[in-house]
This record gives C-alpha cells, sequence and structure tokens, in this order.
C-alpha cells in the first residue's frame, strides 16, 4: 500500500479540520496541543542541547552532528529543548479483540484516531512517537518532530495485524520501566484485561511522572448487546466459541460491563488520569473535539 493510500485510510480530513479549529478556538496554539492536556507550562523558546537521535530522512541536517559522525560513520541529529518541549508516545491496541466491529472494526478508528492524534501533535511542533502492541511491544517508533515521523507511522498503522491476545498491564509496567524523558502517554485499547492489572501498570506510568490519557474504544454491540436469537459468538484471543441464548445473558453482561468501565474510570479518576470512552459508530471529531473542549475549560478554570 503506498503512503498516499495510507494517509487516505487513517487521516480523516473531517476529524482534522474540526480538531484544528477547536485548537484555535481555545487558544491551544501558544502552549501546544499536547501541553494543553498536562500541567506542563510552555517553555518557550530555547536552544539549550537534549538528546542525540538518529537520522531519518526529511530532517534538517542543520542539526546533524559531525563530530558524532566522523567517530561513528552514522548521523545523528542533535535535539534541543525546543523541538523536544514536549514528548507524546501514542499506544495502540493491536490485539485480535481489536478486530470486532458491527460497522467499522475497533482497530480501524483506533488507528483513525491515532493518525489524526499524531498530524495534529506534529503540526504544534511537538514531537510523537508510536507503539503497537498486544501481549508485547510489536512495533516502536520513538519520538520525533521529523516530516518523515508522521508517514513512518501511517506505514505501520497500515501494515498492522491484529491476531493475537493482548496483555495490556505488562505493557505499561514494561513502558513504565524504560526511564527516559517523561512525556504524554496516550493509550488507545479496548482494555480487554483484567481491570486492576490495567489499573497496577497505570498506576505505575503515573509513579514515574508521565501524564496519561485513556482513550476507551469499544463497539456498539458490546456496549448496549442487541443479540436476539441464539447466537453462536466466536472466541476472540483463545477464549472458546459459545452458543448461547442472549436473552438470557444481556442483563448480566450489561452489568459486568457498566462494573468493568466504572472500576476502569474510577481508578483513573484518582490517579489523575482522563478517560474518555469512545464508541466506534460514534463520529470521532466528536470525541476527540469534545475532549479538547472539556480540557481547554478546565484549563481556563484552573482546574486539572
Amino acid at each position: 500500500m503506498t503512503s498516499t493510500t495510507s494517509k487516505r485510510k487513517y487521516l480523516d480530513p473531517k476529524v482534522l479540520d474540526s480538531i484544528k479549529r477547536l485548537d484555535l478556538r481555545a487558544r491551544l496554539v501558544v502552549e501546544g496541543f499536547v501541553s494543553g492536556m498536562h500541567d506542563s507550562p510552555y517553555k518557550g523558546y530555547s536552544v539549550e542541547f537534549a538528546q542525540h537521535r538518529e537520522y531519518v530522512q526529511g530532517d534538517d541536517i542543520r542539526f546533524v552532528d559531525w563530530k558524532v559522525y566522523a567517530k561513528s560513520d552514522r548521523i545523528y541529529i542533535k535535539e534541543f529543548e525546543e523541538e523536544t518541549n514536549l514528548k507524546a508516545m501514542l499506544f495502540l491496541d493491536q490485539s485480535e479483540s481489536m478486530t470486532y466491529g458491527s460497522e467499522r472494526t475497533k482497530f480501524d478508528y483506533g488507528a483513525t484516531m491515532a493518525a489524526s492524534l499524531s498530524y495534529l501533535i506534529q503540526q504544534q511542533h511537538d514531537s510523537v512517537g508510536l507503539t503497537l502492541f498486544d501481549e508485547e511491544s510489536r512495533t516502536t517508533l520513538p519520538p520525533s518532530t521529523s516530516r518523515a515521523q508522521l508517514n513512518s507511522i501511517l506505514h505501520h498503522l497500515t501494515d498492522a495485524e491484529a491476531t493475537r491476545k493482548t496483555k495490556i498491564g505488562d505493557i505499561l509496567h514494561e513502558l513504565s520501566d524504560r526511564g527516559g524523558r517523561k512525556g504524554l502517554i496516550i493509550i488507545i485499547s479496548d482494555l480487554f484485561d483484567d481491570p486492576e492489572t490495567i489499573l497496577s501498570g497505570l498506576r505505575h506510568l503515573r509513579h514515574v511522572g508521565h501524564d496519561v490519557l485513556v482513550f476507551h474504544v469499544m463497539d456498539r454491540d458490546e456496549v448496549e448487546f442487541p443479540f436476539e436469537r441464539m447466537t453462536l459468538f466466536k472466541g476472540m484471543e483463545q477464549m472458546p466459541e459459545l452458543l448461547v441464548d442472549p436473552k438470557s445473558l444481556r442483563e448480566a453482561y450489561l452489568r459486568e460491563v457498566q462494573s468493568f468501565e466504572e472500576t476502569i474510570r474510577k481508578g483513573c479518576q484518582s490517579l489523575k488520569i482522563d478517560y474518555v470512552r469512545a464508541i466506534s459508530d460514534q463520529g470521532l471529531e466528536i470525541i476527540l473535539t469534545s475532549y479538547l473542549a472539556k480540557r481547554s475549560h478546565l484549563l481556563k478554570g484552573g482546574r486539572r
């Protein structure tokens, strides 16, 4: 699939246009979209050296460290505080359960969200990276401000295959243990895991100083369980198939879903983590702009 086709698939113009208009209305351009989602103030211009990273096509060659190149024969870029004012890392679940969808799959919805946020973050001159995960981290692109980064993100989103189980809690602990600079972690997942395990991982992220935002992606069928006739439910992530009368299960199922969501929501609230439920038949531009409007309102009111 070509780069142009990838962009058409996951960069929804309506979503991007809505977010950009909201961004201007809320004056978040000044602080950057991402810095508007956590407590760090806009630092302004700075030329203090921050770190090296490997050169990728599209980087400005003015920032190549030729001394390092002479010693190692490898090309590295010098990053400065202005470029690395804030690092955002998108974590997108590519486990098998994300392939479910009554209209569009949860993965396609999450990938469009990830692509849209990547585009906007780069428009604000902040750096963005991507990790695709299931029971392991499958693909990781470190945060970058380079022009080539968005194309790399779109390429990996397009090529991702969702076939395995998920272990979100383990992935979050692994991320927390990596160290490095604190930043914003954006998790996009159906959270198909034990809630206490998930919250333990989220707690670890907060403990090491990251700001965290969780987008809980669900399908309308999972929220409302509309099935009427005897139905064969296909097991995902190594779960068995079940032939059941859905009417007899509906009440208990909905109680479990509501209890799960409430546990995650309250846990996030106690950890000062933003939790957003996103149903995959809802307009993505509505989900994102509503969230940004809420954040803007809280910031203007001086609340987190």
